[in-house]
């Protein structure tokens, strides 16, 4: 069974004849090749030899990589160098031309003249003008233009408080917001037999300074029962919710409560 399987099966028996066959061919073209030799080969070929060489062309790219390195660096500290020689000669230069303090008087002694005070000219042109003008002061006490400045200085004050005076009488005569809301009132009857137009007409017979009656409309509420929502606009300072409210409920007939359904201010 195992032979008649082996008849089907596509192998190939006779491979290391035809192997032998091809290395004694080449041994008969280039000679026989011995083990050791062919074993060195092939270690050399696809052993550490490659990666050796592989490391050694890494180092020697490292290295190139430090010395290009090291002259930047080199060439920076000169450059810094510099800059600090640059900035010593500097402040050196700065230091050196600075001038030195002059004293305010200085005392001139010749031989033939007595001695007098000599006062140096100031740096500051204001210190110089201040003794002047106070020099000026002492000697003239006459000021030509003192009375002018004065009459200038009281109509010019004159013409501000007319100006102000005018602006206070137009801001008094303009007229103030007046603050309004606009409150929508749901009005209930006792039952349903209550007359609603009556009750409306009661409602909108009160008058009020700063109050406006507006739309109304019947809202049922159940059991064949309606309420009156009626709007109105008031000024907040005239008329009062309690108010308006309590002057509603005097209709007992009609009227059980009033509730404030909405409250808007205008």
């Amino acid at each position: 069974m195992a032979v008649d399987y082996f008849m089907h099966e596509k192998i190939w028996f006779e491979k290391y004849k035809y192997d032998d066959a091809e290395r004694r061919f080449y041994e008969q073209m280039n000679g026989p090749v011995s083990s050791s030799s062919q074993q060195q080969s092939a270690s050399t070929t696809s052993g550490p030899a490659g990666d050796q060489n592989e490391l050694l062309s890494r180092i020697s790219h490292l290295e190139v990589e430090n010395q290009n390195l090291r002259s930047v660096v080199a060439d920076l500290q000169m450059a810094i160098f510099k800059l600090e020689s640059r900035l010593n000669a500097l402040e050196k230069s700065s230091t050196s031309h600075q001038p030195s303090p002059v004293p305010p008087t200085q005392k001139v002694e010749p031989f033939s003249v007595p001695s007098k005070k000599v006062e140096l000219p100031s740096a500051s042109p204001a210190k110089k003008a201040e003794p002047a003008a106070a020099e000026e002061d002492d000697d003239d006490d006459i000021d030509l233009f003192g009375s002018d400045d004065e009459e200038e200085d009281q109509e010019a004050a004159k013409v501000r408080e007319e100006r102000l005076r005018q602006y206070a009488e137009k801001k008094a005569k303009k007229p103030g917001l007046i603050a309004k809301s606009s409150i929508l009132l749901d009005v209930k009857p006792w039952d349903d037999e209550t007359d609603m137009v009556k009750m409306e007409e009661c409602v909108r017979s009160i008058h009020m300074d700063g109050l406006v009656w507006g739309a109304s409309k019947l809202v049922p509420v159940g059991y064949g029962i309606k309420k009156l929502q009626i709007q109105c606009v008031v000024e907040d300072d005239k008329v009062g919710t309690d108010i308006l409210e309590e002057e509603i409920t005097k209709f007992e007939d009609y009227v059980q409560s009033v509730d404030i359904a909405a409250f808007n201010k205008i």
